[in-house]
């Protein structure tokens, strides 16, 4: 199934008009710590626990460092629950903080 894509300023857009959306961070904790952009935390070690806990009727942009854990994950919710609303943010949340947020911390 294919992976849909949201580029840092889509999700920037989303956030300003104040559309219904989930933002879900898959890093770990200590990387949440460091700096976030407001989404709620399910690491990725916990998603097949913590599945239930993502919405499945509204659109769900899925962040991580730089994109490759968080298109794993949509694969993995996709193949095997039957999400269609996933949204993997090109670039993660460096890409963020690169091209709209410069308070947002690099690591």
């Amino acid at each position: 199934m294919e992976i849909k894509e949201i580029s840092v300023y889509e999700l920037k857009e989303l956030k300003d008009k104040g559309e219904d959306f989930c933002l879900i961070d898959v890093r770990n904790p200590q990387e949440f710590e460091l700096c976030n952009i407001d989404g709620k935390l399910i690491p990725m070690s916990e998603i097949i626990e913590r599945h239930a806990e993502i919405p499945k009727d509204c659109k769900v942009v899925v962040h991580c460092h730089h994109g490759g854990r968080s298109k794993k994950v949509i694969d993995w919710l996709q193949a095997n629950h039957g999400f269609d609303k996933l949204y993997n943010l090109s670039g993660g949340i460096h890409a963020w903080s690169e091209e709209i947020d410069s308070t947002v911390d690099q690591y």
